[in-house]
């Protein structure tokens, strides 16, 4: 039976490995990798549950794609487009959309008993979405929108409650304005539910409705919208899907995925991802250095060693292999416990939110996790391959020893 000589000798020296320094020096070493690859996994877990959870409630809220008028408007008084079944339908039939929605809005003032405050009405119908806000809801329900009755039930955000000093079940009055007509125009509505999104630019302005409101009050038939709202099945290829919507459009219409809508917002994502390359770096760097020095450590206490095994016709190579392996075995059980350091941290933070944010800042009010199988075998793997070619450098010095001076020094 075939036997790898330097993996056996390498676990006889590290089952043998006595002297008092040596072993303060392995548990230095190992305990660097246990903290350097916690802070990694959970730097990767973090950034990647930040980046996860604003994808999710920008585009839960505005749709991954959203279908206008190809003209200069960009207010909330747009210019209404007609959405026509064939026109859903062959949305529809793209491959990798997952869901089509109509959306109407239009801006008006908020009157409650005490204050007034300046809104957007988004007027939805039956066929919204209204899955995101199953989690974004924190107290009431989503307005009940029928197809034979026009609903008064409106979802109002926490901040706007608060500025208005609304409730569930309170009565408040919208006015709006046009610009063929004088005198205000205004509904009597009843607030359902509250939301929170944590995300200003929502949380500040929109309040939804049944979208036959907003059709009314612009004399708009039945098929016509501000917006059509497309969801698709992946994310990652968002602009490629907005070209092959883009393509199914008449002249008149233009299609805008969610990143050209918020950029400001993705691009400090994408900054994110520079923040863990670097704390990666700094950590893969740490570790190296450390072992480096265990290596060298390593190797100067088997002096003698190397030199009896030269002496017995054993090759350089060989003798590297052995250190090297003894090395990884270092590594090895240092990524097993960092291994359980940071998923364990992870996890606890998952499900108790021990670490809180400021949400006005950071859009949610604890740190967010993300844990993928994928990214933490990566990482493994990353620390492994790097630290192991680190020590190619030092592990050379075994080059340099004879047999000759090996025996005399020890």
């Amino acid at each position: 039976m075939f036997v790898n000589t330097e993996l056996y000798i390498a676990r006889q020296l590290i089952q043998k490995q006595t002297p008092n320094f040596s072993r303060t020096i392995i548990r230095i070493s190992v305990l660097s990798v246990v903290i350097g690859l916690a802070v990694m996994l959970l730097s990767v877990a973090i950034v990647t549950g930040f980046k996860k959870q604003i994808s999710e409630k920008v585009t839960g809220f505005a749709a991954h794609i959203q279908i206008n008028k190809f003209d200069s408007n960009s207010s909330f008084e747009a210019t209404p487009i007609v959405y026509s079944d064939s026109l859903r339908d062959g949305l529809k039939s793209i491959e990798g959309v997952i869901h089509v929605q109509s959306v109407a809005t239009k801006a008006g003032i908020m009157q409650s008993k005490d204050d007034i405050l300046g809104i957007v009405l988004k007027g939805v119908d039956v066929e919204y979405s209204s899955d995101f806000f199953k989690h974004s809801i924190v107290s009431g329900r989503f307005p009940n929108i029928e197809k034979e009755n026009i609903s008064d039930e409106i979802l109002i955000s926490k901040s706007i409650a608060n500025k208005l000093r609304l409730a569930l079940s309170d009565t408040v009055r919208v006015y709006f304005l046009n610009n063929t007509e004088t005198a205000a125009r205004g509904r009597r509505l009843f607030v359902s539910g509250i939301y929170e999104t944590s995300i200003e630019e929502f949380d500040d302005s929109f309040v939804l409705a049944d979208q036959r409101h907003v059709q009314n009050l612009n004399n708009w038939n039945r098929n016509q919208v501000s917006a059509i709202e497309v969801f698709v099945s992946d994310f990652d290829h968002l602009d490629d899907m907005t070209n092959r919507i883009y393509a199914k459009l008449g002249y008149n219409l233009n299609a805008t995925n969610v990143k050209e809508m918020y950029p400001q917002l993705f691009d400090w994502l994408a900054l994110q991802d520079i923040n863990v390359i670097v704390i990666l770096s700094l950590m893969l760097l740490i570790a190296s250095v450390s072992m480096i020095s265990t290596l060298l450590v390593l190797i100067l206490e088997r002096t003698a060693t190397i030199g009896i095994l030269k002496a017995l016709g054993t090759t350089n190579s060989s003798i590297r292999k052995i250190f090297l392996y003894q090395a990884a075995f270092i590594v090895v059980r240092g990524l097993f416990w960092g291994n359980l350091l940071g998923i364990g941290l992870a996890l606890i933070q998952k499900y108790f939110g021990l670490v809180k944010l400021d949400q006005a800042n950071y859009y949610m009010s604890e740190v967010p996790i993300n844990l993928d199988f994928i990214s933490i075998l990566a990482l493994n793997l990353l620390s492994l391959t790097i630290i192991v070619l680190f020590m190619l450098i030092p592990s050379y010095i075994v080059t340099k020893i004879t047999p000759v001076s090996a025996i005399r020094y020890e």
